[in-house]
């Protein structure tokens, strides 16, 4: 029976505590997901040298997780969408768990590149099943709550694997930093075997059979069509990114555009231009953060100077200040609303963007506390993504529509550090290339939510966003 209005829990503490427990073991798996991500950035020149490779082709290595995510988001999503989302998370982290034990073993780059690919299609399945998963089973009222408290987990992922690298890394090597991720992987696991199911997907969507997007996707009428397009797709990006498209890399863009394009269509049904309008944002999104994310690191130890315990400092307030943000934007967001607060968290963060790539070496504690004010209002503020994605599918596409249209966005996290090695090659310093990435796609991305630029599309279509999904009587037809 549901609560009366009442008794609906309206902070943390007032949530059962098996809704606590799914959180936790989701809040878990993101944290897994920033720890594992982040591991690759961390080791680059000690896998470059073992494996002699230079710097820019280790740096690929980077891509090869979100080569994979997309097929990830698409699969794990529907297999949320048709039995539920805790089937969909448990096969997110076994994903994990696989992948990075294989990367501890890779004998050369295309191997690590393979298993770094594993690691990214549980990646994928993680953001959209938990993200869902969660959403679904606190209230309404709280699920920008839902939203950042769950994000906060990643940063601290990645001040963990910093840690984790100071202590490992120097005395057993660059391997060990991937079989000790192994360990809370299999907790993780362990606990969300005993969950329940979502609340709302179980009353919503439960035992019916015509609202499966796994049966779009996956019908007999499509099934090897979707198949060898998938095929193609994963082909095309790892030529792409690997950098071995040679002269083929145009057309192979275009290819990829145009498939994306195809299962989008499939999807979402009528809904699909609103579904490439968000892989749209989403891919600005990452254009604004990635380029920091992943080449913060090397900007602190080539052009300034610091030394690897600085670095890690200095990562580790980033860090936290990326998880003080979550939290902040949910608690926000769930009095100012979704979009006023992000369009505001990424407004601010302008004041911090140019000042951090201005300050020269030896100001390490003002440095730290540019970063830390950085990241909680340009990353910290995604951890409203969730929320604002969701928010454009029903319940029976959401994990689908969630993990395929973010996680396709998210190559704007491999594009990121190729932008920002390029556009620094022109204007001769790192730092100023990152500030002028950031702080441009900041205004764009603050632009498109602020104007509500999918939504609006879904309008202009007279598209019903609860009731125009794809279901097996309307798209087998």
């Amino acid at each position: 029976m549901a609560a009366a209005p009442s008794e609906v829990p309206s902070s943390f503490r007032q949530l059962s505590a098996r809704q606590r427990k799914s959180f936790f073991a989701a809040w878990l798996g993101y944290l897994l997901d920033g720890f594992d991500f982040i591991l690759i950035t961390l080791v680059l020149t000690e896998i470059a040298g073992e494996f002699q490779l230079t710097l820019p082709k280790a740096a690929t290595l980077v891509s090869a997780a979100f080569v994979s995510r997309w097929l990830g988001g698409l699969a794990l999503g529907a297999i949320g969408d048709r039995f539920g989302r805790k089937p969909a998370m448990i096969l997110a982290i076994a994903a994990f768990a696989i992948g990075s034990a294989l990367c501890g073993f890779a004998w050369d780059y295309w191997s690590l590149f393979a298993f770094r690919a594993v690691v990214g299609i549980g990646m994928a399945g993680e953001y959209g099943a938990s993200a869902t998963y969660v959403m679904e089973d606190w209230p309404r009222s709280m699920r920008n709550r839902a939203s950042g408290f769950l994000l906060s987990a990643y940063p601290i992922g990645t001040v963990l694997a910093a840690l984790a690298y100071l202590a490992i890394v120097p005395a057993g090597g660059w391997r060990w930093l991937f079989y000790a991720g192994i360990i809370p992987i299999a907790l993780t696991l362990y606990l969300r075997r005993s969950l329940p199911e979502a609340a709302q997907w179980q009353a919503e969507v439960g035992d019916r059979t015509d609202v499966r997007t796994s049966s779009v996707l996956f019908g007999p009428g499509r099934r090897l069509v979707n198949a060898a397009l998938a095929l193609v797709l994963s082909a095309a990006l790892v030529l792409i990114f690997s950098k071995t498209s040679g002269s083929l890399t145009i057309p192979l863009v275009a290819v990829v555009v145009v498939g994306f394009i195809v299962f989008a269509a499939q999807l979402a049904g009528r809904l699909w231009p609103v579904m490439i309008a968000i892989m749209v944002t989403v891919f600005c999104a990452f254009l604004y953060s990635w380029p920091i994310q992943s080449l913060l690191p090397t900007y602190l130890k080539t052009e300034l100077g610091y030394h690897d315990s600085q670095v890690t400092n200095a990562l580790t307030w980033a860090g936290l200040g990326y998880a003080a943000g979550s939290i902040l934007a949910g608690i926000v967001g769930d009095k100012l609303g979704t979009r006023r607060t992000y369009v505001l968290g990424l407004f601010v963060s302008l004041a911090f963007v140019f000042p951090v790539f201005a300050l020269p070496g030896g100001n390490i504690v003002l440095l730290w506390v540019l970063l830390f004010a950085m990241q909680a209002t340009s990353q910290g503020i995604s951890g409203l993504l969730p929320k604002y994605i969701g928010g454009h599918f029903p319940t029976r596409l959401r994990a689908a529509g969630l993990g395929f249209s973010y996680n396709v966005g998210a190559l704007g996290g491999a594009v990121a550090p190729l932008a920002g090695a390029s556009i620094a090659a022109g204007m001769g310093s790192l730092g100023s290339a990152l500030a002028l990435l950031a702080g441009s796609l900041t205004v764009v991305v603050a632009l498109i939510i602020g104007f509500d630029v999918p939504a609006r599309i879904g309008r202009a279509l007279g598209v019903d966003q609860e009731m125009d999904a794809p279901s097996t009587s309307t798209e087998n037809a």
